[in-house]
């Protein structure tokens, strides 16, 4: 079970409104939601929870690329919409690693050694091979929310109600309500 709302700042404060992430497939298609919006380019908070498991944050600001704060990228990665979120520059990855992987430039003939590495990933290798290279615990931008009065030391230590403690702290918990 996850909940996710965008937090929008107005002249007027902050306007919140549930958004489904079903037809989100990457932060691409995040981002442009979120600025969709917000018409007049104002500062856009993406708040998704997963019960109690992770939570993050993504801000968009106008046309800029968009920043992001998640609290267990482990526990994100096991999630759809955590995959979202978990680039491969938050993760600090080169995009291009995974293509090298692939290829089979042992030498081998067809099958010879993709059979014992598949053998290893069905018993679990290659998805501990995988979740190593995710780290437990936070990753991104923990100063995303410095300029609205979330310091990097809140930020890191919310756990439980992240988004409702993230709401309260910017003045927005009643329009948050309204929502969940």
């Amino acid at each position: 079970m996850y909940f996710a709302a965008l937090l929008a700042r107005t002249e007027d404060g902050w306007e919140a409104s549930d958004t489904e992430l079903d037809d989100v497939e990457t932060l691409s298609d995040l981002a442009d939601l979120a600025r969709e919006a917000s018409p007049d380019e104002d500062t856009v908070l993406v708040l998704i929870e997963q019960e109690d498991a992770w939570f993050g944050v993504v801000r968009v600001d106008g046309e800029e690329d968009p920043r992001i704060y998640v609290s267990d990228a482990a526990a994100a990665a096991r999630s759809s919409y955590g995959e979202i979120l978990l680039t491969d520059e938050l993760l600090g990855r080169d995009p291009g690693d995974d293509d090298l992987d692939d290829l089979d430039l042992d030498g081998t003939e067809d099958g010879e050694s993709d059979d014992e590495d598949e053998d290893g990933a069905e018993g679990g290798g290659g998805a501990a091979g995988s979740a190593e290279a995710v780290p437990h615990g936070p990753v991104g931008d923990a100063e995303v929310l410095d300029d609205l009065g979330v310091s990097e030391k809140e930020l890191r230590s919310m756990s439980g109600d992240a988004v409702g403690e993230i709401a309260e702290a910017l003045g927005a918990s009643d329009v948050l309500e309204t929502v969940r």
